[in-house]
């Protein structure tokens, strides 16, 4: 599975992105698909995840009622969209796909095979 993230960009406080994961080489039917982030001088951290199958969405505690992930069965892409943006929401995004997961697994980013490249989200205040 290839993985290609895109839809970050530099915005203000309060604004909103909507960030987007596509997915090539296999369809995603049972996977988990993830989003994880990166801070400069941080370590990565659970954002959002979503069960392929039955669009169960997860989310972490920071981003909950301010982000809502989505999936396109048609297209093979998972959307991440992030509203009333704060600056502490800056990071590098990226994507993940799991083939497996049991539990909250999902929150732990070395259960996840595929990655993608990377988006940056800049919020200024």
């Amino acid at each position: 599975v290839q993985l290609q993230a895109s839809g970050g960009g530099l915005v203000q406080a309060g604004a909103s992105l909507r960030l987007s994961c596509a997915a090539s080489g296999r369809t995603l039917s049972g996977y988990t698909m993830g989003w994880f982030r990166q801070a400069p001088g941080k370590e990565r951290e659970f954002v959002s995840a979503i069960k392929w199958n039955d669009g169960t969405p997860y989310y972490a505690d920071s981003v909950k009622g301010r982000c809502t992930i989505s999936r396109d069965n048609a297209k093979n892409t998972v959307s991440l969209q992030m509203n009333s943006l704060k600056p502490e929401d800056t990071a590098i995004y990226y994507c993940a796909a799991a083939s497996i997961t049991y539990g909250t697994g999902y929150r732990y980013d070395n259960i996840y095979d595929f990655w993608g490249q990377g988006t940056l989200v800049t919020v200024s205040s």
